[in-house]
């Protein structure tokens, strides 16, 4: 069964290609550009639901503080990009966070609530540049406001998902990380 799923997930991971076909937020609304962005591109989706898992398998204050510190961290890296603070190895540290999320979720490492939340904040500070770069015009406050709440939600889906799955065991959760890992593989390599 588990040899099954994760042959099944990695095969989807594999074939996934990046789909940078977020909305304009000039075209079509601040808010909903904001809240779709995170929704479109499976380097965010991967992303944050890692995070969520993650956080679901550290347990206690981490459940919240982990999410909590993405978002918080994000609207910086977002604040810091339409102040025009220069941030290098934007794209490049976003695919390697989605490798180094699924990685931790599949190897399950446990930290301290603190030492969690500032790795998953290293990998937000990106995220919200690279929001805060695609902005093109919009207003901020109401395309921030949407991809923290999208985020929020990404976070909540693995955060669920995680405490449903660690149910079982760590086996099913774990492979997801590995699907994670191999899809931020797969994004690197495409």
């Amino acid at each position: 069964m588990f040899k099954r799923l994760f042959l099944t997930t990695a095969a989807f991971a594999l074939a996934a290609a990046p789909a940078f076909a977020h909305l304009n937020p000039a075209d079509h609304g601040s808010v909903l550009a904001g809240l779709t962005h995170p929704l479109t591109g499976p380097d965010h989706i991967m992303a944050m639901v890692a995070v969520g898992l993650w956080a679901s398998q550290q347990g206690g204050k981490a459940l919240y503080a982990v999410p909590c510190a993405f978002v918080l961290t994000m609207a910086i890296g977002f604040l810091m990009a339409l102040a025009g603070i220069p941030l290098p190895f934007v794209e490049p540290a976003i695919l390697a966070s989605v490798m180094g999320l699924g990685l931790l979720v599949a190897t399950a490492i446990r930290l301290p609530a603190a030492g969690a939340a500032a790795v998953v904040a290293l990998f937000a500070l990106f995220h919200g540049y690279a929001h805060g770069t695609e902005l093109h015009g919009a207003t901020a406050l109401e395309f921030g406001l949407g991809f923290v709440v999208a985020t929020a939600f990404l976070h909540a889906v693995g955060l669920g998902l995680g405490v449903g799955l660690n149910r079982f065991g760590p086996k099913v959760t774990r492979l997801l990380g590995v699907a994670t890992a191999l899809g931020g593989a797969a994004l690197m390599l495409g």
